[in-house]
C-alpha cells in the first residue's frame, strides 16, 4: 500500500513546532481562535482573511486544543475536527495524522466479487462497545466466512449513545469509541486478518444539535427539502466549497484511516441539480485517489428508490457506483414468511416477488407502488445482480420496527434457515446485520443521547408518535439508557446458537466455491410452494430447492447434481445441490 502523504487543506495542519489553522468563513465579520495549550492559559489569537478563509499561525502541538470565537459569540469547534474529545460542543482537539504507525502495507483491498458485509454498531456489538472492543471479535467474522465489516457511522454525535446518522463533525470521530486512533487500530487489525473495512458516512443532513457549520458558511440551502429541513447545498451560492468539504471528507476515511469503501446514506435525499451530480464526482475523486494509492476501493449508495442511474456507468447517464443497497429482496422475504402487510410491506407477500428479486435483483421497475401511491423503479437490466446488496436484516430493517425485534423473534428457525441460505447463495453481495448469524435474540432499539433537554423530549415523544398507527403497545424511550442497553449483543453461545452459526458457516463455504460474480446471474422460479434457484443461469453450478409451503414437493432432480446441505423443520424445507461429486461439508 503506497503511503498517503497529502492531509486535508482546512482544519489544524502541524507544520514542526507550529500549527496553521485554515476555516471557510465567507459569513463571519471576525474570527478569534481561541488556542489551548497543553500546561498554558488559553490564548485568543486574531485570525486574518485570506479570500473566504480566515487563517492563524500559531505555537502548537499534537492533543492541544482550540475553537473559533465567532463575532464575539460563545467558542466553537473547527468545521473540520479531527476529534472532539469533550463532545460535539466543546473544543476541537489537534491529531496528527501521520503518528498511527500502520501495518497493512501489503494490502489492497477487496473487489466487489468478493464481498460478504457483515454491518455492525461500535457501541453494542461487543460489551466494551470501543474500537479496541470489536478488535478482539474480528477473527470470528473471518472465521464464519465474513470478508468486509461495515461501521455504522462514527462521526462525532450529541452524547455517548447514538445510531451515529445525527452526526454533527462530520470529521470528528465519535471520542466514547476510541477517537481517531481507535478507528485507526482497528482497520489495521482487520486487515491483518485479511476483512475489508466500509465505513457508512452521512452526506444528506447534519444532526439536530451541534452543528455549528452555518455560522461559517452557506453549507444549508432552502432551495431544496429533506425530511431534516433544510437540504447540503451542492447546487446553490456557495455551493463550491461545500462541495469540496463533502469530497474531502470521502477521500479523507480513504487517505487517514485506509478504509476499503463508503457506505452513502440515504442518497435519495442528496439534492443536487448540477451538471455532474455530487455522487458522480464522489465516485470520481474515490477512485482517482484509489489509483494512486494502489488500493481497491468501493462506493456503495443506500435508496429505496430501485433506479439503475446510481449503479449504471457514467458514460450511459448514470453515476457509476460499485453497488446499491436493494430492499426488495428483503421486504419480499420479510412479508412472506411474517405475514406483516403495514407501511411499505403492503406493497410485498407474494413469493414469486422472492423469486423476480433473485433472477432480476428489482421487484418493482417501474409498477404502482401502493405505498407510494406512485410508480416505483426503473428497468434492472442495467444493474448486474452483484451491484444489488441484499439482506434479510439490517439497522433500518431492524430498529425501525417499534421495538426492534430480529428475525428470531419473528420467524420460525426453519424460515431463517431457508431465508439464510437464499440470501447467502445468490450471486448477489450478501449484508449480514450483526448477531444474524447465531440467532442473536436482543432487540436493536432506536437509541439517543441528545443533551438539550427540549430536543431529548422531542425525540422521545416523536418515536412514540411515528408509530401511532401500528398495533404495538409499547414504544422503548430513544433516550432511555436501558434501550441502548438492551440493543447490546449478548454473543449467545448456546447448542441452537451453535448450530445456526454452522449453518451460516457452510453456507458461505458453498457461496465462496460456487457462486462466481462473473457469472452474477441466477434463474429462480416460483411454483406450487417451491422456490427453485439455479446460480448461474447458464450451466449452472449450485441449485437451490426451498420449500416455502407446508407439505409442498420437491420436483426431481435431474442426474449430475449432489445433495450437499439440507434442513427441513417447521414446515420449510432446503435442499442445496451441487455439480460436484464429492461432498464438501
Amino acid at each position: 500500500m503506497k503511503v498517503a502523504t497529502k492531509t486535508l487543506s482546512y482544519g489544524a495542519t502541524l507544520n514542526g513546532n507550529e500549527a496553521e489553522f485554515r476555516v471557510w468563513a465567507p459569513i463571519p465579520r471576525e474570527i478569534r481562535l481561541r488556542l489551548m495549550r497543553v500546561g498554558k492559559e488559553p490564548q485568543d489569537i486574531a485570525m486574518r482573511r485570506d479570500g473566504e478563509d480566515l487563517v492563524a499561525t500559531a505555537a502548537a502541538s499534537a492533543d492541544d486544543r482550540y475553537a473559533y470565537v465567532v463575532d464575539g459569540g460563545t467558542p466553537v469547534p473547527d468545521p473540520v475536527s479531527r476529534f472532539l474529545p469533550e463532545g460535539v460542543h466543546g473544543p476541537t482537539e489537534i491529531v496528527d495524522p501521520f503518528a498511527f504507525r500502520w501495518s497493512d502495507a501489503d494490502w489492497r483491498g477487496l473487489e466487489l466479487r468478493d464481498y460478504v458485509i457483515y454491518e455492525l454498531h461500535i457501541g453494542t456489538f461487543t460489551p466494551e462497545g470501543t474500537f479496541d472492543g470489536a478488535i478482539g471479535r474480528l477473527e470470528c467474522l473471518k472465521e464464519l466466512g465474513v470478508t468486509v465489516v461495515e461501521i455504522m457511522p462514527v462521526a462525532a454525535c450529541p452524547g455517548t449513545r447514538n445510531w451515529g446518522y445525527d452526526g454533527a463533525s462530520p470529521y470528528a470521530v465519535q471520542a466514547n469509541y476510541g477517537g481517531p486512533e481507535g478507528l485507526k487500530r482497528l482497520v489495521d487489525a482487520a486487515h491483518r486478518v485479511g476483512l475489508a473495512v466500509m465505513l457508512d458516512v452521512v452526506y444528506n443532513h447534519l444532526g439536530p444539535e451541534g452543528n455549528y457549520l452555518p455560522k461559517f458558511g452557506p453549507y444549508f440551502t432552502a432551495h431544496h427539502k429533506t425530511p431534516w429541513g433544510e437540504a447540503v447545498n451542492y447546487d446553490s451560492v456557495g455551493c463550491e466549497h461545500v462541495r469540496r468539504y463533502v469530497l474531502e471528507n470521502a477521500l479523507y476515511w480513504i487517505r487517514e484511516y485506509h478504509l476499503d469503501g463508503l457506505r452513502l446514506d440515504a442518497v435519495q435525499t442528496i439534492k443536487d441539480d448540477s451538471s455532474k451530480h455530487i455522487m458522480a464526482e464522489i465516485r470520481e475523486r474515490v477512485q482517482g485517489l484509489a489509483r494512486e494509492l494502489d488500493r481497491t476501493v468501493c462506493v456503495i449508495a443506500e435508496t429505496d428508490e430501485n433506479d439503475s442511474r446510481y449503479a449504471r456507468a457514467q458514460a450511459d447517464g448514470g453515476y457509476g457506483l460499485n453497488a446499491v443497497w436493494s430492499d426488495d429482496f428483503h421486504h419480499a422475504v420479510h412479508a412472506f414468511f411474517t405475514g406483516e402487510c403495514q407501511g411499505y410491506y403492503q406493497d410485498f407477500g407474494d413469493p414469486e416477488q422472492i423469486a423476480r428479486a433473485l433472477r432480476e435483483g428489482y421487484v418493482f421497475q417501474g409498477e404502482h407502488f401502493t405505498f407510494w401511491d406512485a410508480p416505483r423503479g426503473t428497468s434492472a437490466k442495467d444493474v448486474p445482480l452483484p451491484a444489488n446488496v441484499i439482506c434479510l436484516q439490517n439497522h433500518d430493517q431492524v430498529g425501525n420496527r417499534a421495538q426492534g425485534e430480529r428475525l428470531t423473534a419473528l420467524i420460525p428457525r426453519g424460515a431463517r434457515k431457508v431465508a439464510a441460505a437464499l440470501l447467502l447463495l445468490a450471486p448477489h453481495t450478501p449484508l449480514l446485520f450483526m448477531g444474524q448469524e447465531y440467532d442473536e435474540t436482543a432487540p436493536f432499539q432506536f437509541f439517543a443521547d441528545f443533551q438539550d433537554p427540549a430536543l431529548k423530549k422531542a425525540v422521545s415523544e416523536g418515536r412514540r408518535s411515528e408509530f401511532k398507527d401500528f398495533n404495538f403497545s409499547e414504544v422503548p424511550d430513544p433516550e432511555d439508557p436501558a434501550t441502548f442497553e438492551r440493543s447490546k449483543l449478548t454473543w449467545a453461545n448456546g447448542p441452537e446458537n451453535r448450530e445456526m452459526l454452522e449453518w451460516y458457516r457452510r453456507l458461505l463455504q458453498l457461496r465462496q466455491q460456487y457462486v462466481t460474480a462473473e457469472e452474477g446471474t441466477a434463474n429462480a422460479t416460483y411454483e406450487e410452494g417451491v422456490l427453485t434457484m439455479q446460480v448461474p443461469a447458464r450451466d449452472p453450478k449450485l441449485w437451490v430447492q426451498a420449500v416455502l409451503r407446508p407439505g409442498a414437493k420437491l420436483p426431481p432432480v435431474t442426474e449430475g447434481w449432489h445433495e450437499t446441505l439440507q434442513s427441513e423443520e417447521d414446515g420449510c424445507g432446503i435442499t442445496v445441490y451441487v455439480r460436484q461429486a464429492r461432498r464438501l461439508l
